[in-house]
């Protein structure tokens, strides 16, 4: 009976508070947006400058293969000291130079040597431009080998197949560890400063001189806002599937259950952090600062876990978010792929009773 006023107690200040209905539904509603449509780690539409000193059917069909590709937006220049200007004023994103003797070369030796200028400031964009490159010249030069009607002058005939994401979308990657950060953000904030505010209207004291126990206290607290919490996390599994397209190849029960487990981590970090800030501004800054910049960093949400410094990625297994963000990847993007899944529910796991236990040791029906 206790534990019940406690649930009805906090769902009506739920009902009665617009900015918790706001964190768990405006807010992630409002970041997916925002990643799914604004922020995208693929290259398209690169600006590349063509300069043709001597045009000819060659150099004609090699410009062709560039204007062709999805991947390139191209201008033609008759001179490399116009291209370069082009680059230095961000005009665009790289130069293919075909030089005077570019089709004497082709005859005589069977191959003929392009350079390519790639602007480097950004280096990610720079070596997919570069790749791009590489792969329109290195395509073409065997189609040109075979209309010659001998083989290609090379020693092995690649055939890549793309694994789990073949289309290479970003947005595949993307959205899927988004719904991490956002269930970091929203059960260990709404959690934080829920306690919070029971200090800052004075009306703790009220319940620690009930009869209540503290788990009692704890249970009726944290389950409105784990119900909010999988509630958000079902509105962006549903935005994720039938607005971004992105596919679930797993189980849409073990991602449930995942969430799940997840979602009693964020509420546990969110009352650790109540038990050492009585104020909703200090709580908030605290799971700022200690949740969700972990999980947006070190999460490997964006940025690769194995290509950070040794010592980061020492830092990255007490990040809970990694763990989860694993397994969100490898259920939309592979499936139910058992190893990963226990292996990253057990890491949840012991860090879900660790926090729960520091937790449960720092609380007690005491004012100081």
């Amino acid at each position: 009976m206790r534990v019940r006023a406690i649930i009805r107690k906090e769902s009506l200040q739920i009902l009665r508070d617009p900015s918790s209905i706001a964190i768990a539904f405006i807010m992630p509603l409002v970041l997916l947006l925002l990643f799914g449509y604004g922020v995208s780690l693929d290259a398209r539409n690169i600006r590349l400058a063509l300069v043709v000193e001597q045009p000819d059917a060659n150099t004609a069909s090699l410009t062709g293969a560039f204007q062709q590709s999805e991947f390139f937006d191209t201008v033609s220049y008759r001179h490399i000291n116009q291209a370069d200007k082009a680059l230095v004023a961000h005009d665009v994103d790289g130069i293919v130079w075909l030089r005077s003797n570019f089709s004497d070369r082709l005859l005589t030796e069977g191959d003929a040597v392009i350079g390519v200028f790639v602007n480097g400031v950004d280096a990610n964009q720079g070596r997919i431009t570069q790749g791009y490159i590489e792969g329109v010249w290195q395509t073409w030069l065997m189609s040109y080998a075979r209309a010659q009607g001998r083989e290609p002058d090379v020693p092995v005939e690649l055939a890549p197949r793309i694994w789990f994401n073949p289309a290479l979308r970003s947005r595949n990657f993307l959205v899927p560890g988004l719904i991490a950060v956002i269930m970091t953000l929203t059960g260990a904030m709404l959690t934080s400063m829920v306690v919070a505010r029971e200090w800052e209207r004075g009306t703790m004291e009220a319940l620690m001189v009930t009869p209540i126990r503290i788990w009692e206290m704890t249970v009726g607290k944290l389950l409105p806002y784990f119900l909010l919490g999988m509630g958000g996390m079902l509105m962006s599994v549903a935005m994720a599937l039938w607005l971004f397209e992105v596919p679930l190849h797993g189980s849409f029960l073990v991602l449930t259950a995942a969430s799940a487990l997840y979602m009693l981590v964020a509420l546990a970090m969110g009352l650790l952090i109540s038990t050492v800030a009585r104020s909703q501004f200090v709580a908030g800054q605290i799971a700022l600062v200690a949740t969700f910049l972990p999980a947006f960093i070190l999460s490997g949400f964006i940025f690769q876990i194995s290509s950070m410094p040794e010592a980061v990625q020492v830092i990255t297994h007490i990040v809970p978010a990694r763990y989860f963000v694993a397994m969100l990847q490898t259920l939309f993007m592979a499936g139910d792929i058992w190893p990963v899944l226990l292996a990253n529910s057990g890491a949840l796991l012991l860090i879900m009773l660790i926090l729960f236990g520091v937790a449960r040791r720092k609380s007690r029906k005491r004012l100081d």
